[in-house]
């Protein structure tokens, strides 16, 4: 695939960018260069490879899902939290209704 400068102009009024007649012959053989970049990269033989979402290996470092018990530093505080509430209702906020 090839690309002049019509073409350029139009990508460039798509994306909303204002480009002038220079820069559009500048970018002719710019573009054109990455095209036929990933044309050669089409050509790679890649049967058999799984595709793989980084360079190196990841692995998540996971910790076990436990509520500390100790009230202060811990989990297990909606007494404490719901004092703080200037109204709460069965162990939840208090909010006014709100209907429009």
């Amino acid at each position: 695939m090839s690309v002049d400068t019509a073409t350029v102009a139009k990508i460039a009024s798509l994306a909303r960018i204002k480009v002038s007649e220079g820069e559009l012959e500048a970018m002719v053989p710019e573009l054109n260069g990455i095209l036929a970049w990933v044309e050669q990269l089409g050509e790679v033989d890649v049967t058999g490879i799984e595709p793989m979402t980084a360079v190196i290996p990841n692995t998540l470092r996971l910790r076990d899902d436990v509520i500390d018990a100790d009230p202060l530093t811990g989990g297990n505080k909606r007494d404490a939290v719901l004092a703080n509430a200037p109204a709460a209702e069965h162990g939840f906020y208090g909010v006014p209704k709100v209907i429009e």
